[in-house]
């Protein structure tokens, strides 16, 4: 009971994820505040992605590049893939899921790949990490310009994103540009970086939290509690829950299917399973300001915390069975 228990308690940033959501419940900001809190916030997730291109050694990018075939299957399992599984959970939306939160739902379905956690799940199982390194990298860049996209080719016009090409830009400038400075800016403050990389984390962290904090408390201010029924909130925990255990084995078995080792096999399972909060919440502010954006980033946040806990039990699975 007790292993299983350390398996399913939530870790410390979801923790602080559920507090940041409650305090912003709580307390959000109005006003003046909440305009000061929008700017800080937009700073934050600039330098957030600067550190990220800091980070990304070129090496990686290099030698990664040339397991082409790998790369192309993680692709296509988290931006083609998914987008159809999203398609599945379309007869839910105005019946157990808000039109809100299913725009969540396809929003998830179209996210890049995470990088860190990732990369340790794949080191942890023993699988490839530096094709898991250069995939997870490159899913996160592709994101910013096939999000979109692939979202208003799902959703239309009923996303919320009426000029895709104008939402790009928005992103591009937000996340891509600060992403590529950092990049080239590597060769001279890559050292720092790398001595500072726990303290960075937690700065990761943080700045997820102040971009949660910022779109709950909008949301709770235009009545998100209010006109989500309780029942649409159980509703998308039981959708992420089943997107993520329909995905896995299916991403498993194509990588079977098309005959890749063990150790690639794991790298697409789980940089092609696994969806990225830390890109994905700096995304939805761009692409719905002004929307309801709590209500979107909700299944994204519930998504998160299962697929730490599934893919933490299958990293350890995989790594018993190493030779």
């Amino acid at each position: 009971m007790t292993r299983w228990w350390s398996r399913l308690r939530p870790d410390n940033f979801t923790l602080a994820l559920l507090c940041t959501v409650g305090l912003a419940s709580l307390l959000p900001m109005n006003g003046a505040a909440a305009i000061v809190l929008d700017d800080v916030t937009t700073v934050a997730i600039a330098a957030l992605f600067f550190l990220h291109g800091a980070r990304l050694p070129r090496e990686s990018i290099i030698g990664g590049m040339l397991h082409w075939r790998l790369h192309l299957t993680i692709l296509a399992c988290t931006f083609i893939l998914f987008p159809l599984l999203g398609l599945l959970f379309k007869p839910l939306s105005g019946w157990l899921l808000t039109p809100e939160l299913y725009l969540g739902v396809l929003f998830l379905c179209t996210l890049p790949s995470t990088v860190q956690s990732s990369i340790a799940f794949t080191s942890m199982a023993r699988g490839n990490v530096p094709a898991a390194v250069c995939s997870a990298s490159l899913s996160s860049i592709l994101g910013v310009f096939l999000t979109p996209l692939l979202l208003t080719a799902l959703a239309g016009t009923s996303g919320g994103i009426h000029d895709p090409l104008h939402a790009i830009g928005g992103i591009m400038l937000q996340l891509l540009v600060p992403f590529v400075a950092g990049h080239l800016l590597r060769p001279w403050i890559a050292g720092w970086v790398e001595k500072q990389r726990a303290l960075l984390r937690y700065t990761d962290q943080a700045t997820i939290l102040l971009v949660v904090y910022s779109a709950f408390g909008e949301a709770v201010t235009e009545g998100l509690w209010s006109k989500t029924p309780l029942l649409s909130l159980l509703a998308v925990a039981v959708v992420a829950a089943v997107l993520l255990g329909i995905a896995m084995p299916l991403i498993t078995f194509i990588a079977r299917r098309l005959r890749f080792n063990r150790e690639d096999e794991i790298a697409i399972v789980f940089c092609g399973s696994k969806k990225s909060l830390a890109t994905g919440v700096p995304i939805a502010k761009v692409l719905f300001a002004g929307g309801s954006l709590g209500a979107i980033v909700l299944p994204v946040m519930i998504y998160h915390q299962i697929q730490l806990i599934v893919c933490g039990v299958i990293a350890q699975r995989y790594a018993k069975r190493a030779p």
